[in-house]
């Protein structure tokens, strides 16, 4: 088991929760300053107590999807209420796998731009609305993909001055299986990753041939995987590319990021 402080050296300072797999009563021991509460449907959403304790024990943030009900700044926004005023809103367009079919099909520009107005502070998640979530302006909070490095260098090149967060499932483990039974699922899904695998082919530690080869390089592209210090050495060239903040989702659990 890891202990506190191996965080620190991989570089991490902040760490996703998600409400549907972690004991989030259970995550206030951990090493980091801040944590990032997923939004996996409303049926996961932590009580006003629970986000109370994490935002008393770090920087909360919480991710409100601008098209669900509940948090949509131009319709039913309710479910703002029961949120503590130290937990900051991380505002995205929301997975449609937590969205009804009615709320997939909003508007997404001006509710971002309705939500940054109430909440200027907020962070925006750019996953599929990388444009309209730059012209939002905010903490750009961007998912790690194969081409991150390039494309932040650009965005700086190009005047970019904004702070820019980074989500990063995170396995602290060179075992292959270990890296595959944790993010193998999450990375096949990847576009590129999908269009290569063959038909049919395990995406867990089953993988075997060439869907393991493409499975392994993929893990270092779209998740920070390997021991420590490998994780740290990543962190730094992330950083030295203007990525401003890593925020790591244990993929292993809760446990191995004690």
């Amino acid at each position: 088991m890891l202990t506190g402080t191996t965080l620190a050296r991989a570089g991490i300072d902040a760490v996703a929760l998600k409400p549907a797999e972690h004991d989030l009563d259970a995550a206030l021991d951990l090493d980091v300053d801040t944590v990032v509460v997923d939004y996996e449907g409303r049926e996961h959403l932590p009580d006003a107590e629970t986000l109370s304790a994490l935002s008393d024990a770090y920087d909360c943030y919480v991710t409100t999807p601008v098209r669900a009900d509940g948090f949509d700044p131009l319709g039913d926004d309710g479910l703002l209420a029961g949120m503590p005023e130290a937990a900051t809103r991380v505002l995205v367009a929301g997975n449609g796998a937590y969205l009804t079919d009615e709320e997939s099909s909003r508007a997404i520009a001006p509710r971002l731009n309705a939500a940054r107005e109430d909440a200027p502070e907020a962070w925006v998640g750019t996953e599929g609305i990388e444009r309209v979530a730059l012209a939002a302006g905010g903490t750009q909070f961007e998912l790690l993909s194969r081409g991150t490095d390039r494309e932040l260098r650009a965005l700086r090149a190009a005047g970019f001055d904004g702070e820019v967060a980074l989500y990063a499932p995170t396995v602290l483990s060179d075992d292959d299986d270990a890296i595959l039974d944790a993010v193998g699922g999450y990375v096949a899904r990847r576009g590129p990753v999908r269009r290569a695998l063959p038909d049919g082919a395990a995406t867990d530690a089953d993988a075997a041939g060439r869907a393991r080869e493409i499975l392994l390089d993929a893990a270092s592209d779209f998740a920070l995987v390997g021991e420590t210090d490998t994780v740290a050495e990543r962190v730094t060239d992330l950083e030295a590319a203007g990525v401003d903040r890593i925020v790591a989702y244990p993929a292993r659990g809760l446990a191995a990021f004690r």
